[in-house]
């Protein structure tokens, strides 16, 4: 019988670590009924393993006061109580449901208790612990000092561990069922509704999502969405409305193949070790090459028309990758001067940047960003 379940928790482990999104994935409701994650597309989660009798369990109070804020936008909370830590989530699930609706007043979904750790974990939590590893407590915090000191004292090295350590662990996930961020029971609340601001608008959550794209697919980006990526470009900030810059769209694949072929033999061995290799732009179907004044000036207004075009990109679901190198080969090499020319660039312009634009390939995670260096000076 052990060795059973054994190879049964081994054999959900290998599908919920298969799996792509936070929809592949069902839960029970308070009724026992089946769930799919699935039913919250296009939403943003906050996944939260609950207990009623913990030091934390005032957390309730401020989670309900994010979900009333945050809800019209399109947030969810989503409560699973758990009684793994300290046994702190006794009674069924109709008597915690009574507590917190009598204590609380949460009006979030609150699902069947599960367990997050061990050989009866759910499937969700192997998941939502594969993609957000445990990042440590604030030991600068009291409450995070005293929770490392417990935690290290039964084990030390739980730190090491992907586990969830209490109850009130959060996950956020973005509206695309990506687990984008784990909290920790002592991380500020301020500081997770701050996050859950980001993803909640629009226009702040294709800031936060936009990456820089490496791969992709063999697939022209149709020329419908290229008219709407330049106009959000020419329509930004520009001092004095002077419009310093002027944009090519390059959608001549013969073009980029025949300048790739250039590329090719002067490069030989770069392009041979790599063996995705493609083309000089990242492999991108298209590309967009923004050109400001030779003698100089226009630069500052040249990367606010980029960065709007890259986020345009980003919100029709396009990748981009702002590129340097091909530019300094192309204005290096007299053997790149038809594909200058092609581009008909006035002979008082020179060629600035490259954004590679296409249908992406890979999802790469955000690159640590240091928040030490914004100061505010009040």
């Amino acid at each position: 019988m052990k060795r059973m379940i054994l190879s049964l928790t081994a054999m959900f482990m290998v599908l919920a670590l298969a799996a792509q999104s936070v929809y592949d994935f069902k839960v029970k409701d308070a009724g026992g009924q089946d769930v799919s994650l699935a039913d919250y597309k296009g939403k943003v989660l906050l996944i939260v393993n609950t207990a009623t009798r913990c030091g934390f369990t005032p957390q309730y109070k401020e989670l309900e006061a994010i979900y009333e804020k945050f809800h019209a936008q399109g947030l969810e909370i989503l409560d699973f109580p758990c009684n793994q830590f300290g046994q702190q989530a006794p009674g069924s699930i109709e008597e915690i449901h009574q507590f917190c609706t009598a204590n609380y007043d949460i009006h979030f979904p609150q699902f069947d208790k599960i367990e997050v750790n061990g050989l009866g974990e759910h499937p969700l939590y192997t998941f939502l612990k594969s993609q957000q590893g445990f990042g440590g407590f604030d030991v600068n915090d009291q409450r995070g000092k005293m929770m490392d000191g417990m935690l290290r004292r039964s084990d030390a090295d739980y730190d090491k561990k992907a586990d969830i350590k209490w109850n009130f662990t959060k996950f956020l996930v973005d509206t695309n069922g990506r687990v984008v961020k784990r909290y920790e029971p002592t991380d500020k609340m301020t500081d997770i509704e701050a996050d859950i601001a980001l993803a909640t608008n629009p226009v702040l959550a294709t800031i936060m999502a936009r990456r820089s794209v490496r791969k992709y697919l063999d697939k022209p980006v149709e020329h419908e969405k290229l008219q709407i990526i330049a106009q959000c470009g020419i329509n930004a900030p520009s001092g004095m409305n002077r419009q310093p810059w002027i944009v090519r769209v390059v959608e001549d694949q013969k073009l980029i193949a025949d300048v790739t072929e250039v590329y090719k033999k002067e490069n030989a061995e770069q392009v041979t070790r790599d063996k995705d290799f493609k083309n000089m732009f990242r492999n991108a179907p298209n590309i967009i090459c923004v050109c400001t004044p030779a003698a100089g000036g226009g630069e500052l207004d040249a990367g606010l028309l980029g960065e709007n075009m890259m986020l345009a990109a980003q919100a029709m679901g396009l990748g981009t990758c702002c590129l340097g190198g091909p530019v300094r080969f192309l204005l290096s090499n007299d053997k790149c001067k038809f594909f200058i020319e092609r581009l008909q660039i006035p002979a008082d312009y020179r060629l600035n940047y490259i954004i590679a634009v296409g249908y992406p390939d890979e999802k790469p995670e955000a690159k640590p960003r240091d928040a030490e260096k914004v100061k505010f000076i009040k």
